[in-house]
């Protein structure tokens, strides 16, 4: 039987793999969907980087780990992928993981290039070794706090739960709202009930209520509650760590699913290699993908733009990030040292404030961008 054709690009791969180090939440409590989505992403591009002759003739291969959105394993585990010898560590969605993902990374040399994580404060000090993909929550934070002024919003209720990322979310929205006549009132979920929330609300007379709080609960919880009380019919409830991007929010909620604003890192469209990759991933995930499986795809992309030209030597490639140019699935890919920012900051991603459309719940609509 004949061999069916090689894809176009396609390049031979042989010897020894190079191994880069994956972790993703796949368990819970982690975010299991945002997760899956990363992973995806993950595996799609390696896939296609194997497919066009790998790095430099060897295969590209992914040594996946759990992190079940575990601070400690996540540790552990770069620990041990340090061991293994892989080039570099990639991935991770929540931040304060990828907080420690990154410290452990600095500490046993290994190059850590974080997909989705967005805490300005990745690591403790400075250092060159970690680089990140996603926007800094400060900046994609400010973004959406300039949405709501601009739709009228200034007297702003937080439902907020302890977390270094929830309490720095509310740090940003009250920096940026306070000079500008804004006001941000917290609401202490370890002390509320879902229906003591409604009644907060009305007694501080806000007119948002942001949902700093875990998914699936409690968000999914307060939101009926919120959407159930008549007294609230006018109050906009909002995500600015982007819940509603996947379908578990819209199969949970229902009709309630929609128009919560959110956090997106996606253009307005997507460019010739971003639809490509899109139509790959909707087959991949039988869904459509989410900007976490796109930053997925753009984390291997960069890695192996990085691992073909400074080779496989970690001190190289944690010399590298500065000169990388990249073509990514949402624009071009730099890197540069931001003022407040630790570690090695993606420029130039693209940011918009969207929400799920009430006469059409599986689609998109863009309110805002940054």
């Amino acid at each position: 039987m004949d061999s069916p054709p090689s894809p176009p690009g396609a390049g031979r791969t042989e010897g020894s793999s190079v191994k880069i180090g994956a972790l993703v939440p796949l368990t819970r409590p982690g975010w299991v969907e945002a997760g899956r989505h990363l992973l995806a992403g993950l595996e799609l591009a390696a896939r296609d980087v194997n497919g066009a002759g790998g790095i430099v003739g060897r295969p590209l291969e992914l040594v996946v780990r759990d992190t079940a959105a575990d601070a400690r394993r996540a540790a552990a585990a770069v620990e041990e992928l340090a061991r293994l010898g892989v080039a570099a560590v990639a991935g991770e969605y929540h931040s304060v993981v990828a907080r420690a993902a990154a410290t452990s990374a600095d500490a046993f040399g290994v190059p850590f290039l974080c997909s989705s994580a967005v805490l300005d404060a990745l690591t403790e000090h400075p250092t060159d070794r970690v680089a990140r993909l996603a926007p800094a929550q400060s900046h994609g934070w400010r973004i959406y706090a300039d949405f709501l002024l601009g739709e009228g919003h200034s007297r702003i209720a937080v439902a907020i739960e302890p977390s270094v990322y929830w309490a720095s979310g509310a740090r940003i929205l009250r920096d940026h709202l306070a000079p500008r006549g804004g006001s941000v009132v917290e609401l202490d979920m370890r002390a509320l009930t879902p229906e003591a929330v409604c009644d907060e609300l009305v007694d501080n007379s806000t007119t948002a209520l942001l949902l700093l709080v875990g998914h699936p609960e409690p968000a999914v919880s307060i939101v009926k509650s919120v959407r159930r009380d008549p007294r609230l019919a006018e109050i906009m409830i909002g995500a600015p760590a982007g819940q509603p991007e996947f379908a578990e929010w819209a199969t949970l909620l229902g009709e309630d699913s929609v128009a919560i604003p959110f956090l997106r890192y996606l253009p307005e469209r997507l460019g010739p290699l971003g639809s490509r990759v899109e139509t790959d991933l909707r087959e991949r995930l039988a869904a459509a993908p989410s900007f976490v499986a796109f930053e997925g795809y753009d984390t291997v992309t960069v890695l192996a733009d990085i691992l073909r030209s400074h080779g496989t030597d970690r001190a190289s490639i944690a010399r590298s990030w500065p000169h990388v140019a990249v073509e990514g699935t949402r624009g071009q890919i730099t890197f540069s040292r931001t003022p407040g920012i630790s570690v090695w900051q993606s420029t130039g991603t693209p940011i918009h404030v969207a929400d799920r459309d009430p006469a059409e719940p599986d689609r998109f609509r863009i309110l805002h961008t940054g």
